[in-house]
Formats: C-alpha cells, structure tokens, sequence
C-alpha cells in the first residue's frame, strides 16, 4: 500500500478547462445531468448520453495537463510505489503529464476508452466518436452494443473498493478539487494521521476543522506547497 493517497476531483482539470458540473457556462448547460449521467439514461436516452461523451471525449483531445497535473506527475514518477493517484475524473490529463495509466486508479472510468454492454470488453478509442470506432462494433464480439467507459449516477463504481483499501492503509490524505459532494471525503480522515485539503473555496459538504491542513487556492497555486509536504512525509 502506499504511503501517501493523492484523491483529485473536477477542481484540478477546471484550470486546464475542462468544465464541472457546476459551472455556468459550456457544455453543460445544454444537457440535463438526470438525462446523460443517471443510471438508465442509455435505455430511455441513449442518443443523447452517447452523443454528450462524444463532445467531451472530442474536447478533450485539445487540453493540456496544468501545473498540478505536472507535479503530481513528478512525484508519482519519483516514489511510484510510496505515492497513489486516483481520481474522480474521467480524463486523461494525468496521463498526458507523463504517469502511465496503470498508475492511475480513474474511479468513475476513462473518456478515451469504450465498453461493449454484450461482452463487457474495455477497449480504446482516442477522441473518436463511437460510432467512428471499429465501425460502432466492439472489437472482439461485434456487437452494436457500444457505450462510453463511464460510471453513471447510480451505477455500481467497483474502484471504490481500491480507493478505501489505499486510504485505510496511508499515512498522509491528499484532497484536491473537489466538492465533497459526491464522494463524503470528510469521512476519510478519521482513518489517516495527516491530511490535506486543497479547494478553491468552502464547500457546504466539507467540514473543514478535520482536516490537518486546509488551502484555499487554485491547485495550481497550492501544488508546490503540497509537494513539500507530501516529500516530507516521504523522507520520514
């Protein structure tokens, strides 16, 4: 197990703009969240929740990794087996800074990849569209039964079970963008000595008093600081 559980959420990729749920603008303010990322929404509107993955997986292609991405990328690289990246993020900008993708635990799955629903096969698919990949057909069954790589709201989310054996064996928690509105991270610090929390602002689902360090700023601006700390920990 590692000694140190890096757990990132949208906040991270906003600054390489990558849009949230929550923001007022962009991609999301064309789609109703219950119509494309709720369990069911590939059988009641499955043209929609595929075309929607087709857009960000496309919109994806032209992101670059930011700082935090990049220092994160560093020290993963540095103490591979001392360091555990995981995210809620369905990107790939950890990867593009530089850490393999086995490396990376993708809670809620992975943008560039697809599943076929007949055999249950992962495969990659880069920034195409589905129905641009192996003809819309899963490559090793056939089948039309195509979608995006994604966890849905309400879909079991297997990961999990590696985030919570990581976090119950660190020493140091590191929290980075994210709401806590989603995954209850405040829950979490009750199995770790050490913790970190990174957010732009308060978020009404993070108390923050049991944190071990609270800093409000972009990660980009916060990064160096954890860095520190988390080498730190490392040296002991």
């Amino acid at each position: 197990m590692a000694k140190v559980v890096i757990l990132s959420g949208a906040g991270i990729s906003a600054e390489s703009g990558i849009s949230t749920f929550r923001d007022s603008d962009g991609l999301w303010e064309e789609y109703d969240i219950k119509d494309i990322c709720t369990v069911g929404c590939l059988e009641t509107n499955r043209e929609q929740t595929i075309e929607f993955y087709d857009r960000r997986r496309l919109d994806l292609s032209e992101k670059e990794p930011n700082k935090a991405h990049k220092v994160l990328a560093n020290l993963k690289n540095k103490y591979k087996n001392e360091i555990a990246i995981i995210t809620q993020n369905i990107d790939n900008l950890f990867e593009k800074a530089g850490i393999p993708h086995e490396d990376v635990i993708h809670l809620h799955g992975y943008l560039t990849n697809a599943e076929c629903e007949s055999c249950n096969d992962v495969f990659d698919i880069g920034y195409k569209k589905i129905e641009e990949s192996f003809n819309g057909k899963c490559p090793t069954c056939h089948s039309q039964k195509v979608r995006p790589y994604v966890v849905m709201f309400g879909e079991m989310a297997p990961l999990y079970e590696n985030l919570y054996e990581e976090i119950t064996n660190c020493e140091l928690l590191v929290i980075i963008g994210t709401s806590g509105n989603v995954i209850p991270v405040d829950t979490f610090t009750s199995y770790v000595d050490r913790s970190i929390l990174n957010n732009l602002e308060k978020s009404d689902a993070i108390f923050d008093e049991l944190y071990s360090k609270v800093i409000y700023k972009k990660a980009t601006e916060a990064i160096d600081e954890i860095s520190s700390d988390i080498e730190m920990v490392l040296k002991e």
